[in-house]
């Protein structure tokens, strides 16, 4: 007696699901990979020996003070230049920081280097926001929107220890 076996037929393989996983996860992926950046600010440590032999009368030697209640603008060898005062909000005037570091650079335009001082309790983004008024500005020619360069090469420090006035 003859055995039938019956004829076995070639498996479909069933990868609509594959497919469809593919189609949402490509987008997701590449999109999630754009807001992934970084952003890096270069600074620049202050010189190892400052000594007074270094220091030429012409010089800007630019410091920047963050004090809690006002900014304070000026040179280690011409002293203070400009106190600048906080707005009634409660925050830094960068508005009024940035015409004068346009005015600075254009009485120095050879000078790239700019200190600036800060309290340990200063927040992050004032002091952010106060390195990118002093490293450059935004100039109108015509109908375009130039980035120009200020004082680039910014070095961050402590700012000095406020003097308390003594009881009597």
């Amino acid at each position: 007696m003859r055995v039938r076996r019956p004829r076995k037929q070639a498996a479909h393989l069933e990868i609509t699901a594959f497919i469809n996983l593919i189609v949402v996860l490509v987008p997701f992926l590449l999109s999630t990979a754009v807001f992934s950046r970084l952003a890096v600010l270069e600074l620049t440590l202050p010189a190892q020996s400052s000594g007074a032999g270094q220091l030429e009368e012409n010089k800007l030697l630019l410091e920047v003070v963050l004090w809690p209640e006002r900014i304070d603008v000026g040179g280690r060898i011409g002293g203070l230049r400009q106190s600048i005062p906080n707005l009634a909000g409660g925050g830094y005037d960068v508005a009024t920081l940035s015409a004068l570091m346009v005015q600075l650079k254009s009485e120095h335009p050879q000078e790239l280097e700019a200190t600036i001082l800060a309290q340990p309790d200063t927040p992050y983004d004032a002091l952010v926001k106060v390195m990118d008024s002093v490293r450059s500005t935004y100039v109108t020619q015509g109908p375009k929107i130039i980035r120009d360069e200020l004082f680039p090469n910014i070095s961050i420090g402590d700012a000095p220890v406020p003097k308390k006035v003594a009881a009597r």
